[in-house]
C-alpha cells in the first residue's frame, strides 16, 4: 500500500474539510492507511495485540483531528506520526515482549526452522533498540521511505535519521553477530 498521491491528496482534503463528505474521507483514509499504519504499530510495539490497539488509538485520534489538519504535510505523514505516539505509548503501557513474525515459519524460506530462528533473533534484538532508533529502523527499512521522509514524519533533522539509523544497524549488527556464537 502506498500513500495517495499528492493531487488525489488535494482531493480528499477537500473532502475532509466539507463537513458533508468528511465521514467518507475518513474511510478512505482509513482504507488506504490501515495496513501501512498496523506495520509501523507493530515493528514499534512488538506484537500485534498491542499494535491493533495502536492501531485503533491512531486512527480515533485521525478521526477526531482530520477537522483541524493544517495541511502543513503530507496527510500519510501525519498520520504515520500519530500512529508512532501511539505505539511508542501502548508499548511504554505493555512491556510484554512478543514474536513480531506471526507469520507461518515455512513461508520465510528453505529452512523453516532457521529462518524462524533469524526472525525471532531480529525481533528480539530490534525489540531492545532505544524507540527512536526502531521507529526509524522501521519507517526506513521496513517502509522503503527515505531519510528525507522519515526525518519529515518525526520532526527531526534528516542527518538526526541517519545517525539514528547508523547506530541501530551498528548495535543491530553486534547482537546478532554476538549471538551467532
Amino acid at each position: 500500500m502506498t500513500s495517495p498521491p499528492v493531487d488525489a491528496e488535494a482531493v480528499l482534503l477537500a473532502r475532509v474539510r466539507d463537513r458533508a463528505t468528511r465521514g467518507d474521507a475518513f474511510d478512505e483514509i482509513f482504507t488506504t492507511l490501515r495496513e501501512r499504519v498496523f506495520a509501523i504499530c507493530l515493528h514499534v510495539t512488538g506484537n500485534a495485540a498491542d499494535a491493533d490497539d495502536a492501531l485503533q488509538d491512531t486512527f480515533l485520534s485521525v478521526h477526531t483531528g482530520l477537522s483541524r489538519f493544517r495541511g502543513d504535510s503530507r496527510l500519510f505523514k501525519w498520520v504515520y506520526r500519530i500512529a508512532i505516539r501511539a505505539a511508542i505509548r501502548v508499548r511504554s503501557r505493555r512491556r510484554v515482549a512478543a514474536d513480531v513474525h506471526d507469520a507461518d515459519p515455512a513461508s520465510r524460506g528453505p529452512d523453516p526452522v532457521i529462518a524462524h530462528e533469524l526472525g525471532r533473533r531480529v525481533a528480539e534484538a530490534m525489540d531492545r533498540l532505544p524507540a527512536d532508533h526502531r521507529v526509524v529502523t522501521s519507517l526506513f527499512a521496513v517502509d522503503g521511505l527515505t531519510h528525507a521522509e522519515v526525518a519529515e514524519i518525526l520532526v527531526v533533522p534528516e542527518g538526526t535519521v541517519w545517525s539514528r539509523l547508523h547506530a541501530a544497524r551498528k548495535r543491530l549488527a553486534a547482537e546478532l553477530g554476538d549471538s551467532a556464537r
